[in-house]
């Protein structure tokens, strides 16, 4: 398992070789608030690295949810449109927004890991 995270607080995991789950980190729900709604992408379609696939709303602020890579949605969490607030309480859990099947692994490859992401989050 292997999880990458994107300069826009997404992180990419992936589970097995059909597809990638992507959600927001554990610093993107804090700097939301309390999450009150979701906007989750069409599963079939396709998307490109940097590409807004979904929204994510909250009692502070809209955000978009950035596709970290290339490739077509295959499922969304059904359970975040009934209980947007798994995205404060389970973010890297039961808070993923939709699964994604990659169609340029180097893409994944180029994102950041854990240490790299925590950097970032240091330099403010």
């Amino acid at each position: 398992m292997t999880t990458k995270f994107t300069a826009d607080h997404e992180w990419i995991n992936i589970e097995d070789h059909d597809a990638a789950v992507v959600g927001i980190t554990h610093h993107a729900q804090d700097a939301l608030g309390d999450v009150v709604f979701v906007d989750l992408p069409e599963v079939g379609k396709s998307y490109r690295k940097g590409e807004v696939a979904g929204v994510v709303e909250s009692v502070k602020a809209a955000a978009d949810i950035y596709s970290p890579v290339s490739g077509e949605v295959v499922e969304v969490n059904e359970a975040l449109r009934s209980d947007p607030a798994l995205a404060n309480s389970d973010p890297l859990g039961e808070g993923w927004f939709f699964k994604i099947k990659i169609s340029n692994m180097a893409e994944f490859d180029e994102l950041m890991d854990a240490p790299a992401y925590d950097a970032l989050l240091a330099k403010g």
